[in-house]
Order: structure tokens, then sequence, then C-alpha cells
């Protein structure tokens, strides 16, 4: 297993990671098609047209990039207009809107072979209707949408109706493993969870359809034993290194509890289940002549002398498609961004278009804990080190310098234990040589070291957005007051939702001799002076569970 792990790791960097399909060599002008979709996500009224379209999406876009879907202001990923703005500036892309589900099917009807059939009222049927439709080239449909898909001439594929009627997750996808799970991608698998009761946003299905993934949406959660056990049968069949495109369900289990299971085949995160056009982004590389280059503030081999003040640095890392890059007052702050390396291979654009929009006080740094997001304490020793290799090389192509490491299996969110034991530390500092620091942790973590001029500091404040901003300048004025050794390295992690604009003025109310700085510089001036205490995860440390163990 070893020894197929590294090869199939090798066979992607001598390649250049998962080649985009069709990827252009030059800017040439084509044709393609755009859908607006409003925010009405819910199951009696916008889901069942939206999930046909989406499942469409990925069938129109099999062989060439035609069908993009651009989402309402609100939606998670608010990057989908200005994307699609920079594919027809730099990509020549001439887009033609589609306004109704009955022009999209007169225009992309003929690249499917008919339709299978779901229940509104037993959910899991979607992610099997999914299943198929990438099987058998199908679109999902409700009862009421039959009669649109039979106008098409398209034909009935199956009908899930009545089948699992009484049934649990666990029994629904045991079936349908047994049905189709050996023709699926081993490489990819689709965890479509996320929102339940009234509402569904499977964005990303189109992605799933287009490469013939197992969709699911099995619990994490250790007290669902059924769930996780064929969860667990599901992810220990997929080939070494492979992804786990999605989310976890919200009503099941937690982001904690689903990426440790997930960690632990050390298989590859990516979400979220909201995200959408991966199957048209996937089919462009970079422009011509372009090459990632972000605007580094010191050298490699730069030396700083850190001075008796406070350095503050602000990092968001929770998907730079989210939050607010495209809203007011970024680049009024200093603020590093967590780049998605996996963009390298499903969405090279994207990562082009981040470039192209940065400030100079935007700065890009590697992550999360691997190639994808991953929790390192929990990853296979057997897997670690082909991991770290890709991580490293999409770090060279993303000309990054700095690598965030993430570990909450023994946490929740921003509140618990997120330290990194000390075999895990010395496996990245060996995997790493050419860093210049190292970051931990989402909320406030306990993990810090210096080996060889290379830092690993935690973060020490998390800034929830929820949080009124007098309470956060007072706790990170707090934090100053208690921190008294001279110099300070308070490391500040900034959930992606935070208006920049409030932060500065957050800022303005520290008072003390304190300076805010690029993480690369704050990085280099850690260095300098460890007025922080080496520790890791000790055995004592609280864990709220013990994991899964790989078979």
């Amino acid at each position: 297993m070893k020894n197929r792990f590294i090869l199939a790791l090798l066979v992607l960097s001598l390649a250049g990671g998962f080649a985009p399909v069709s990827a252009e060599t030059a800017p040439t002008a084509r044709e393609a098609w755009i859908m607006h979709f409003d925010g009405d996500w819910k199951n009696a009224s916008g889901l069942p047209e939206k999930a046909m379209l989406i499942g469409l999406q990925g069938l129109a876009n099999r062989t060439a990039p035609r069908l993009y879907i651009a989402h309402a202001p609100d939606f998670p990923w608010e990057i989908t207009v200005p994307l699609a703005d920079f594919y027809t500036r730099k990509h020549g892309v001439k887009f033609t809107e589609l306004k109704t589900a009955d022009e999209a099917l007169t225009l992309f009807a003929a690249s499917a072979k008919g339709y299978v059939v779901w229940d509104t009222a037993v959910m899991p049927t979607l992610n099997v209707a999914y299943t198929i439709a990438g099987l058998e080239d199908a679109i999902v449909v409700t009862p009421a949408l039959i009669p649109l898909a039979e106008r098409h001439g398209l034909k009935r594929i199956d009908d899930l109706r009545g089948r699992y009627d009484g049934m649990t997750d666990t029994q629904i996808y045991a079936d349908a493993k047994t049905r189709y799970f050996a023709r699926c991608n081993p490489d990819m698998i689709m965890l479509m969870g996320g929102h339940a009761g009234d509402m569904r946003i499977p964005g990303i299905a189109d992605w799933g359809v287009r490469q013939r993934m197992f969709f699911h949406d099995l619990s994490g959660n250790p007290a669902h034993k059924d769930e996780v056990a064929l969860a667990m049968e599901l992810y220990g069949a997929m080939n070494p290194g492979a992804f786990v495109f999605g989310w976890h369900s919200y009503v099941k289990d937690t982001e904690e509890q689903h990426t440790t299971l997930t960690s632990t085949f050390g298989l590859r995160m990516d979400g979220l289940q909201s995200l959408p056009n991966h199957s048209f982004n996937s089919q462009f590389t970079f422009t011509p002549g372009f090459k990632f280059q972000n605007q580094h503030h010191v050298d490699r081999d730069t030396k700083l002398v850190a001075e008796k003040k406070v350095y503050l640095a602000f990092v968001q890392s929770d998907g730079i498609g989210l939050g607010v890059w495209t809203k007011p007052g970024r680049g009024k702050l200093q603020l590093a961004w967590g780049a998605i390396p996996s963009w390298l291979e499903f969405a090279p654009a994207a990562l082009e278009y981040f470039q192209e929009s940065a400030t100079p006080a935007d700065y890009f740094i590697g992550g999360l804990s691997g190639p994808s997001y991953m929790y390192p304490n929990h990853i296979p020793a057997d897997r670690f080190d082909g991991l770290m290799r890709e991580a490293v090389r999409q770090m060279e192509v993303l000309d990054e310098r700095i690598f965030e490491i993430l570990d909450n299996s023994a946490a929740d969110g921003n509140v618990g234990n997120a330290d990194l034991t000390k075999e895990t530390v010395d496996r990245y500092y060996a995997a790493f040589p050419n860093v210049i620091g190292f970051i931990n942790g989402y909320g406030p973590a306990r993990t810090f070291d210096l080996r060889n001029g290379v830092p690993m500091i935690s973060y020490d404040y998390y800034i929830d957005p929820r949080r009124p901003r007098e309470e956060v300048a007072a706790d990170l004025q707090e934090l100053i007051t208690i921190n008294r050794n001279r110099p300070y390295f308070c490391l500040v992690h900034v959930r992606e939702s935070n208006d920049v604009n409030s932060l500065v003025e957050v800022t303005k109310q520290l008072h003390g001799p304190i300076e805010i700085v690029p993480v690369d510089t704050f990085m280099k001036l850690a260095a300098s002076n460890q007025t922080y205490r080496t520790r890791y995860q000790l055995p004592t440390d609280p864990k709220h569970f013990e994991g899964f163990r790989r078979e």
C-alpha cells in the first residue's frame, strides 16, 4: 500500500498534478452559457430545479466548459460573478445568458441519456440519484419535473420512489454501495452534506456528476456507529491520496469529527458542499505566460531583530473564495490569505484571478495541514511524507513560504485543544525544509517551536465576526497587557466573514508599543527572539474522542 501511494503521487508530481481536462494553451474566443441563480434552495420550492440544472451542468461540461452558474450576492462563494468576468477578459469566453430550465435543456439535453427520479420525502435519494446521474449520464428530477425532461426527449433511466421508504441512511447508502460503488471514481468521493431539514445547497454536484463520484452524507460522529462503519468501508476502498469533496452534514456530525475520519485514511478533504462550477473551472489553465508571484516583504535569508514591542499579524484561512474578498476594505489591513492549493488542479484560473485582484496588503500562505484540508495528528505515518511532498510542490507553484497547520480533532471550532504532538511537529520540520515559518491552530493553541531560524507560532486569538468590535478590541488589549514579556508575538486568526473595515477600527483602539506587520515579516521577527515557550500537545491534554482506527 505504501509503495502504491508513493507511486500515485509521483505520477501526479511528474504530470504537474491532476491536469485540467481540455486545458487551453492560449486565450481563444469560445462560447459558453451562464445562468443566474437566486437564493432559494428550499426543498419545496427552488431546490428541485436547481438540483436538476447543477447535474445537467456536470454533463454539459464533460468535454468542454459550456455552462456556468452565477449565484446570488449572499451565496457562500461570492466570487462567481467576478470570476465569470475574468473568464471573459482573460480567456475570451463569450457568455450567453439562459433564463429558464427549459432553455438550458433545449441546449444541453443531448448531453444526457435520460433522467432519474428522486424523492423529496426521502432526501438521501437525491445523493443516490446524483451517483446514478454520473454513471448513466442522467439528469436528476422530482416527479414534477418529469414532463419537462420528457418534453426534451429524455427517457426514464431509474425511479427511486418507493425503493428506500422506511430505510435508514445506513441502509440506503449500503444498498447504493452494492449497486454502484464499484463503477465510481476511486480517486474522488462526494460527501454531499451541509444543510438539512427544508433546504439543501448541492453546489458542487456538477463536479461529482462530471467525475462519476459516489455521493453520500454518512456521519463521522462516533455515536452513529453504523453510519461511521459504512463511511469507513467507503473511504478504505478509495485510492491512496484520494479526495473527499463536499462537506459534512450539519445535523449529523461536526467538521472536526468528519475531518478526523477522513484524515485517518490519509484522504484529502476539499470543501464545501456549496462550491460551484468546478466542472467549468477545471478546464482552464493559467493564461499564457502567467506565473504566480506572491508579494513577499522579506527575503528567505533576511534576518530581522525584534524590538521590545507587540507584533500583531492577521491571517484569514477559511477558503479564499468565501467571505470578504470582493467587499470594501480589503487592502487597508495587512492580511494573509490561505489559498486553496487543490485549485491548482481543479480551478487554476480562479487562483490567477485572486493574484490579479490582490492589493499590496494581501499575502498568500500554504495549507491547510497538507495538500488539502487534513488533521495531521491522524494522518497515517505511511502516507504523511507523500502527501507533504505534494503540498511542497503546490507551495512552490504558488510562491508561498509559510505553511499553516490545523488539527482540531480534540477541539470544536475555535474552542478546545488544537495542539500538535511533538512527533507531528518533527514530521513537518522534516517535510518542509524551505519554509520560513509555520502557523498552527484555528482558535488559540499552545504549540510553539523554533528550529534553525524557522518558528512555529500558534494563534493567540480568534476573531468571530459576530463578536462586537469593542469586545474584540478589549480582548486584544487584554492579551497585550497580560503578555508583558517583550517582544510579544500575537498571531490573530480572522474568520472569513469578518469585515475588514471593522478590523481596521479595532486596531485603532489598541494602545502600547504595537506594530502590525505582514505575516512573513512576523515570522522573521519571531525567529530573532524566542519569548514564547516551546510546547507540544501532551498525553495528559484533554481530548473529545480518541478518533478512528484504520484497519
